[in-house]
């Protein structure tokens, strides 16, 4: 091989290697997050918002989810104070993300409850599976034409199975006491 020949090889290797990284750099930047952008910010706002309520998917704000609320509440303004399983807390905590003043729960959406959850008496079940098909949480496990049953630490306590079962066989119970959820008893005054 000659000089000429050796010196070519060198430079198109150089050539090479200064294109690869000229490409890298370029696919870096490219795959970099761009500035927020106002659609992005708004997608933040609505997960920050649904991440404050309190997943139960009960659709007594009138609307058929947490999150389809949470939109609500950030694209259309509508009103902080329309979760009834959040309450108080939850209309406390979207003021202060959102900067807002704290309302009274509206009483059209209905009243805040202690929790529950939903029990199915299993002697009674049909098997129609229509408590199944109004779950928005698929806390119901079964089949048609044989039992179900819930899943208790899925259930939100909704009461959207209660009024589709043809035989009353859903009842609303206090959730069962856990090691996460026993408090010790407040002090007698």
């Amino acid at each position: 091989m000659t000089n000429n020949a050796t010196l070519n090889l060198i430079l198109l290797a150089i050539l090479c290697f200064v294109l690869v990284a000229v490409v890298g750099a370029l696919l870096t930047w490219l795959s970099k997050p761009k500035a927020d952008t106002a659609e992005s910010q708004t997608n933040t706002m609505i997960e920050r918002v649904n991440a404050e309520l309190p997943q139960t998917q009960c659709a007594q704000c009138g609307y058929p989810g947490c999150r389809p609320y949470a939109a609500a509440i950030i694209e259309n303004n509508e009103a902080i104070n329309r979760c009834p399983p959040g309450g108080e807390r939850t209309i406390v905590q979207l003021a202060q993300l959102l900067g807002t003043e704290v309302l009274p729960l509206d009483d059209q959406c209905g009243d805040t409850k202690p929790a529950q959850v939903a029990i199915i008496d299993e002697a009674v079940c049909i098997g129609c599976t229509l408590c199944i098909n109004a779950c928005p949480v698929d806390a119901i496990v079964g089949a048609a034409k044989l039992m179900h049953t819930v899943i208790s630490d899925d259930c939100t306590g909704c009461e959207l199975c209660i009024p589709p079962c043809p035989v009353d066989c859903i009842d609303l119970v206090k959730p069962p006491e856990t090691v996460a959820s026993w408090q010790w008893p407040k002090p007698a005054l």
